[in-house]
């Protein structure tokens, strides 16, 4: 009986040698990326990838990443992010707002993979949703605007009339005209994100109108190579872009990702992931104003990094009123701001802005 006994715990102890996590190094974590551009040294994506570099880096073979690049929002989007799902990738990233409808779709059908909307509003119990605040950005840019236009025409390169899109044109136009009071935007809508050649020609449209300053909300460097080539002074958006732009940029509003999906990492390996929305700005480090051109007095710069404090600290709103619409409509009253609610509801131009929402 006794030696029975040694004999089985002889077994248990060879069985357990061979099972012991020590022995066997854990299987890395597959994450994916789903771009809707070309990766490039600029501009959305590259903000992305920035940060998809970042978890490589705090993790190491802990996780292992993927990520698929030009993918177009729609059957394509959903195609890629079902096999990703099906190749073993636990957390999804998604940052598009197109992705958002295919993203849902297949997050049904795999319950056990997370997956992160970026720039999406709508959860599931495992899609979580994430955004910035763009338009603190924007915002800080347009006081830049203010101080350096001449004509007191800007403009601004829009995609899709989507509130995020709303935001920025009209915390542009506030900041400008909190500086330039009688200065005016024009706005050309494109209907699509990325397009080089649209972009570029929407822009030098703008400045054949007297605009000396565009801004944009493309992902592109396009806009920043017409103000280049044209003399004229441009706002980089996503990125910093003065290897495409060194004499015409005249700030950045940069995006920083790579904390947000380390910490989204880190709670999937912990187990502590949960399906939640995140809205972070200037005070969160997601936003940043600063990458000052050439052209750009010490002046200037001091008063929008002051400014950019002030957002930090919560003295500062954007959209604080009284605020009017451009057809005259008043829309936020003296001594109030508008809520997130209705922020994220946003579907007016505010009164300096020259045109129409698209339709």
């Amino acid at each position: 009986m006794y030696k029975n006994l040694a004999a089985a715990l002889a077994a248990a102890c060879c069985i357990f040698h061979f099972a012991s996590p020590t022995a066997q190094a854990a299987e890395p974590l597959k994450v994916g990326f789903v771009y809707v551009t070309p990766v490039s040294d600029a501009g959305w994506v590259h903000q992305h990838e920035e940060g998809r570099k970042a978890v490589e880096a705090a993790f190491g073979s802990r996780v292992k990443t993927t990520y698929v690049e030009n993918v177009a929002e729609g059957p394509d989007a959903e195609r890629v992010i079902r096999d990703l799902a099906a190749t073993g990738h636990k957390l999804i990233f998604t940052p598009s707002f197109g992705y958002m409808e295919p993203t849902l779709k297949v997050a049904k059908d795999f319950p056990d993979v997370k997956f992160e909307s970026i720039t999406g509003y709508k959860t599931a119990p495992n899609v979580a949703t994430a955004n910035a605040r763009y338009y603190e950005g924007r915002y800080l840019s347009g006081v830049a605007a203010g101080h350096m236009t001449r004509s007191n025409v800007t403009g601004y390169v829009a995609g899709f009339p989507i509130p995020e899109v709303l935001q920025g044109i009209n915390a542009f136009t506030l900041g400008l005209r909190s500086v330039a009071p009688k200065a005016v935007v024009k706005v050309i809508w494109l209907n699509t994100w990325f397009d080089p050649a649209k972009e570029r020609e929407a822009a030098n449209t703008l400045f054949n109108q007297d605009a000396d300053v565009v801004a944009f909300h493309t992902a592109s460097t396009a806009v920043m190579a017409a103000a280049q080539e044209s003399g004229k002074l441009a706002i980089a958006y996503h990125s910093d872009m003065r290897k495409v732009a060194p004499d015409a940029q005249l700030v950045a509003v940069t995006h920083h990702w790579g904390d947000y999906y380390k910490r989204r990492v880190q709670a999937v390996l912990d187990g502590s992931w949960k399906s939640g929305d995140t809205w972070g700005g200037v005070k969160e480090g997601m936003i940043r104003v600063g990458d000052f051109g050439s052209r750009v007095p010490k002046a200037v710069q001091d008063d929008v990094l002051a400014r950019q404090k002030q957002i930090a600290a919560g003295r500062l709103k954007p959209f604080a009123g009284p605020i009017s619409d451009n057809e005259g409509r008043l829309v936020v009253a003296q001594g109030q701001s508008l809520t997130d609610a209705q922020i994220l509801g946003m579907d007016y131009l505010v009164s300096g802005v020259q045109g129409k929402i698209a339709k």
